[in-house]
């Protein structure tokens, strides 16, 4: 057990890093990074089909925006370069993903939320129409 307890707490170190405010935004950073790839999988799972929900994209524009700070602290240029664009396809879907929620037609028979671009109910069938989702 004693060597869990040196991998954890060493010479004054948790997990042997020097722990600073710089180094915490750079590892919240990866944190927030690696956990969309949860989100993902967990949604995948559950609909037993390839999903992205738009957690995923906030994740990746939160933590790519974090690891560019450290990146930009640290002053490396291969690592600030590394993120310095990345939020232009998080920003992008998350624009596509509001476009298309805002697009949404409610079924007035049912209360049916239909899928953008949906000209017939998929619960019962009704005809939908522009007008009625706004009422």
């Amino acid at each position: 057990m004693d060597w869990l307890t040196s991998l954890i707490w060493n010479d004054g170190k948790l997990f042997g890093i020097a722990w600073n405010f710089w180094k915490v935004i750079g590892w919240l950073g990866n944190l927030l990074f690696f956990s969309r790839f949860l989100v993902q999988w967990y949604h995948t799972e559950k609909r037993k089909q390839v999903v992205i929900p738009v957690a995923f994209w906030w994740l990746s524009l939160a933590g790519s925006f974090l690891l560019l700070v450290y990146a930009l602290y640290k002053k490396d240029s291969v690592f600030v370069f590394a993120y310095a664009f990345t939020w232009i396809p998080y920003v992008r879907n998350l624009i596509i993903h509001r476009r298309e929620a805002n697009a949404r037609l409610t079924c007035s028979a049912c209360g049916l939320l239909a899928t953008a671009g949906a000209h017939f109910c998929p619960e019962c069938g009704l005809k939908l129409s522009y007008s009625e989702s706004r009422s």
